[in-house]
């Protein structure tokens, strides 16, 4: 139902502004990991689908259904809304992956529950006066070459395969309808992180989404990521589309253990090549996800601390908004995080441990360890094809995703399986409930720092 108390959103210029033309700047959170599962924030190993297939296997469809549902409802409720309104943020970027919407195995056709917890979360944010973004994280066939798109492979299908595409077309159509006039949605961001590798798809598949969309929705902003992973946008006509906001998502290698040199001036330069679309064609700058991953070693994390303050700044001198990756986790990334001495953590954390001795999740990993194992097929691909350089992130990054992603990740799912074997319901429901807000503390520092840079929205 619409809420009358936030004003509809439209894009005016470089500007969003209510009705009355007051600007309103986005500044707030990703809720990734809930609607969209991922390894690091919630622990299992591999892709999502892999993963509740395992844990279902194990205790039972039912179960597993039960136990899941549960996490959802906790993982997000209303003091969640709450807290993140208290702190002033404006908005939430709400990953949603494509089988909240449809099952594989009836596509077209929308799940009897597929607003179930996205209009829980909406509603609850609203009744808080906080704006929510509806990202579509993970399409059919996947849109991305990574785990963060429900991908059991290296390859993007999505591209591939018209029939993929008519399916998103058809599931953004159902969202459209549903929250059409519904002023709490400040837009849609109908695909994240795309990364066609033809770059001949992605154009003109965007051109038939917005099309579709505005069929049935003509007035919500649209979110455009650029293709490969939110960084390019030469592929977009030099007139935009109408009510668009063209995003882009900033992570900085030093901030995530992928390089040991940082430089203000190379973030602003990186910054400033990824807004350029939208600088030069007067649009508003959305900086879609961001933020460094923490380690608890004081040195490093003093150094990701001073990234995140760069950015804030670059963001609050080119009048950005921003919506910081992310929201609630086990501990590595979160503003919010479960405590270890939940029944969660202390179930969990070993076998955590073990996933980071293998390198089997990719955001946080430096791709070395166990390097024993990766250095000799690193050097071996590097000596026999060194010429090879795959898209979208080259060789290291490929052997990567292969050896240690896949081939590593996909069995660690089934262990992860193995730890809900003998639990009755109870323990079930007490796991699930770990990750409730009371069990849960707040990154202090990162709360900070991010409240800091609110002061702008607040008067």
């Amino acid at each position: 139902m619409p809420n009358a108390a936030l004003p509809p959103l439209r894009t005016d210029g470089s500007r969003f502004v209510d009705p009355d033309g007051r600007e309103v700047l986005l500044r707030g959170v990703c809720l990734g990991g809930w609607l969209n599962m991922e390894n690091f924030i919630t622990g299992y190993s591999g892709n999502e689908s892999l993963m509740r297939r395992t844990v279902a296997e194990r205790i039972g469809a039912d179960r597993a259904d039960r136990f899941f549902d549960r996490l959802l409802t906790r993982f997000f409720a209303e003091e969640d809304a709450a807290l993140l309104a208290d702190e002033g943020f404006t908005v939430v970027r709400i990953a949603v992956g494509y089988k909240h919407f449809e099952d594989d195995s009836r596509p077209f056709e929308l799940r009897p529950d597929a607003f179930a917890h996205l209009d829980r979360a909406i509603e609850a944010l609203a009744a808080h006066g906080v704006y929510s973004i509806v990202d579509l994280h993970a399409l059919p066939g996947s849109q991305n070459q990574h785990w963060h798109s429900d991908n059991e492979t290296h390859r993007a299908l999505f591209w591939e395969h018209p029939h993929f595409q008519d399916r998103v077309v058809r599931i953004w159509e159902a969202i459209a309808e549903h929250y059409r006039g519904n002023a709490a949605v400040a837009g849609y961001n109908l695909l994240n992180e795309p990364a066609d590798e033809s770059r001949a798809v992605v154009g003109p598949f965007y051109r038939r989404l917005v099309a579709a969309i505005r069929a049935v929705d003509p007035d919500h902003t649209v979110f455009l990521d650029g293709n490969t992973y939110a960084t390019e946008f030469g592929f977009f006509d030099e007139d935009p589309f109408e009510n668009a906001v063209f995003t882009l998502h900033d992570y900085v290698p030093a901030g995530l253990g992928r390089s040991s040199s940082y430089s203000t001036e190379e973030a602003r330069a990186k910054f400033l090549q990824r807004s350029e679309y939208a600088r030069r064609t007067g649009t508003p700058i959305l900086v879609g996800e961001f933020g460094p991953i923490y380690t608890g070693d004081a040195d490093e994390d003093a150094l990701r601390r001073r990234i995140l303050d760069d950015q804030l700044a670059l963001y609050d001198e080119f009048g950005a908004s921003w919506t910081v990756w992310m929201y609630k986790d086990i501990g590595r990334q979160g503003l919010v995080s479960v405590r270890e001495d939940t029944p969660y953590r202390r179930r969990f954390d070993a076998f955590v441990a073990k996933k980071r001795r293998l390198g089997v999740d990719q955001w946080g990993s430096d791709g070395i360890d166990p390097i024993e194992v990766t250095k000799p097929v690193q050097d071996l691909v590097a000596r026999e094809f060194p010429d090879f350089d795959p898209y979208p992130w080259g060789r290291v990054d490929f052997v990567r995703t292969l050896l240690n992603n896949i081939t590593l990740a996909q069995p660690m799912a089934h262990e992860y399986a193995d730890l809900f074997r003998g639990l009755d319901d109870a323990a079930l429901d007490a796991l699930a409930d770990s990750f409730a807000l009371a069990a849960c503390e707040v990154r202090q520092p990162l709360r900070d720092r991010l409240v800091a840079h609110l002061a702008g929205v607040r008067a």
